[in-house]
């Protein structure tokens, strides 16, 4: 018996938040590997370049996740292009936040609208054409640490990616029958655009979360694109409904909060 390397030759993807970070590293993993990208994103700037230099592989669209017309333009694209989906990866989202005194009702809105409910809305609509072409298909859904362990100042965003998980899981259930795979990955902290400030501003967060966790590095997009790239792709193949955590160890431990919280 013979075991083969990833190959998604033939295959298309959907990459949501592609502009940037994991997205970008994502979308370029799954094209390394013979995938075609619809690259997904609410700003054009990151994937118009992603698609300049991969023009062949990488098609651009430009769309929010919370917009309920954002599928009917996935099908234009898939259409235009003749292709079906194969693949779809969930990965936009917004973070950070506070403990739930400071957090609003539009605040828990806002995290629920963009990270579980624009999964449920992708996934449907992917999983409505897989099923039809009865060919199977992935789905790999990005969670987060702080859906699996309690952390400080992080109500809303770790409400909104334990829910994650609970479609990720639920989804498998349903439509494993069809062939379809649901996952999801777990990040710690990961070294972004829109987080490396933070890591070098914030001491506490390189204490705990860096010089405390058994690989004491911060995490790149490449770590999260290679988990999802092995998720998607046939190597795979008996793996659904599960959480694969990608943060160097960080949920081993248990960190606390270092101080009160203040409730005026």
């Amino acid at each position: 018996m013979s075991i083969e390397p990833t190959s998604l030759a033939g295959r298309t993807a959907v990459v949501t938040g592609a502009g940037q970070g994991i997205g970008e590293a994502i979308s370029l993993a799954l094209v390394a590997v013979g995938a075609r990208v619809i690259a997904v994103d609410c700003e054009a700037a990151g994937i118009t370049a992603l698609a300049a230099a991969n023009p062949s592989r990488i098609t651009p669209l430009v769309g929010d996740v919370t917009d309920a017309s954002l599928p009917s333009a996935l099908d234009a694209a898939l259409a235009t292009s003749g292709l079906e989906v194969d693949i779809l990866i969930n990965n936009a989202g917004v973070a950070r936040g506070t403990h739930a005194l400071g957090t609003t009702d539009d605040d828990v809105q806002r995290y629920f609208d963009i990270n579980v409910k624009s999964i449920f809305a992708l996934s449907r609509w992917a999983i409505a054409r897989m099923v039809q072409r009865k060919r199977g298909g992935a789905i790999v859904n990005t969670a987060s640490v702080y859906a699996l362990v309690g952390a400080h100042n992080s109500a809303g965003y770790s409400m909104s990616k334990a829910a994650v998980v609970g479609i990720t899981r639920q989804m498998a259930t349903d439509f494993g029958p069809s062939g379809i795979r649901i996952n999801a990955v777990a990040p710690g902290l990961i070294e972004t655009p829109l987080t490396a400030e933070r890591i070098r501003s914030e001491p506490w967060r390189r204490q705990i979360m860096i010089e405390q966790t058994p690989l004491p590095r911060v995490g790149t997009p490449q770590d999260i694109a290679r988990a999802v790239r092995f998720l998607a792709s046939d190597e795979a193949s008996f793996i659904t409904g599960q959480v694969l955590t990608v943060d160097g160890g960080w949920t081993i431990g248990r960190f606390p909060r270092q101080e009160a919280v203040d409730a005026e």
